[in-house]
């Protein structure tokens, strides 16, 4: 039989680290130690496993191999795993801590993030969370890298691959001006829109899908502005510009500008959004990732009996 390499757990440090910042510097910047100190760690890793991990371009850091970035996405989750079985060791299995990286979408963030964290901080002290906001295909990007553990989003452009547990159906909804004679019905069927100047929420995923709805009752949009932005479509329909669908709707209905929009339901049969919590399924799962999954469950569920909406009990699906 062939002996095992004797990797280290300081080796294995260092090298997640290089290749989060694609840097050797950075990444002794990061950890404290020594530039040489990483070098010699990851450059004995290699040897030990006997591929290179990292192209070195001088002057312009390192680039993954394709073996370094299998190796990445595992080696995070053992790491993790490590932690997990210290803190058991320790007699703390019950007391989540550490570090947790978490993606949430960008129109969620208003929406989740705030409680998401304030309730993590009330029930997980110990646990530290680093949050990046990103859009629907970066979410998918980010947890493939598996430069995050989990993600809050809409369930847009996921792919294979990633696990999700639906923690919210969020249907689409017409926000119109005030005074707008559609807004004297208690809902709203999308092909009386057909004529109507639309504000459309520019994001990759979200602007087909609203496109679609449209298309497929008979009203294909007739776009007159776009933005990235929810509050900034919402502000531009205040001031008589257009209309638009959103699905997250605040508990009010006054924007950052000081006016107002009319919020009605669609009368037609319309698909909703699937509000998940997303992890990749070749990764275990961390009590951590576990904790967040469960305060996101509770915060949305709550946001949606504010705003008179019912959530579904979470279920899991790959």
């Amino acid at each position: 039989m062939s002996r095992q390499p004797d990797v280290t757990l300081a080796q294995l440090r260092y090298f997640v680290e290089a290749a989060s910042v694609l840097s050797m510097t950075k990444a002794a910047e990061e950890l404290r130690v020594a530039q040489s100190a990483v070098s010699a760690a990851v450059a004995q890793l290699e040897r030990q496993v006997g591929t290179p991990l990292f192209i070195r371009q001088h002057a312009r850091g390192l680039v993954l191999t394709a073996a370094g970035e299998e190796m990445l996405r595992d080696v995070r989750g053992l790491l993790a795993h490590v932690g997990e079985v210290l803190d058991a060791a320790r007699g703390r299995g019950d007391d989540v801590r550490g570090r947790i990286k978490l993606a949430c979408m960008v129109t969620l963030v208003p929406f989740v993030l705030p409680d998401l964290l304030a309730e993590l901080s009330g029930s997980c002290p110990g646990l530290e969370v680093e949050v990046l906001e990103l859009e629907a295909a970066a979410v998918s990007t980010a947890l493939r890298s598996g430069t995050v553990e989990v993600a809050v989003t809409y369930d847009l452009g996921l792919g294979q691959g990633v696990a999700r547990e639906v923690i919210a159906e969020v249907p689409p909804y017409v926000v119109l001006p005030p005074g707008h004679p559609l807004a004297d019905r208690s809902a709203v069927r999308l092909s009386d829109l057909a004529d109507e100047p639309m504000v459309l929420l520019d994001l990759p995923h979200s602007r087909e899908y609203f496109r679609e709805l449209l298309a497929a009752a008979g009203a294909p949009p007739r776009i007159a502005y776009r933005s990235s932005s929810v509050e900034a479509v919402r502000g531009m329909v205040a001031r008589g510009l257009g209309f638009s669908l959103l699905n997250q709707r605040p508990v009010l209905d006054g924007t950052y500008g000081g006016g107002f929009v009319e919020a009605r339901p669609i009368a037609d049969d319309v698909p909703s959004l699937s509000v998940v919590v997303a992890w990749m399924e070749s990764v275990r799962r961390t009590a951590r990732a576990r904790a967040v999954t469960d305060s996101a469950r509770e915060v949305v569920q709550r946001l949606r009996s504010a705003t008179g909406e019912p959530a579904p009990g979470g279920r899991a699906r790959s």
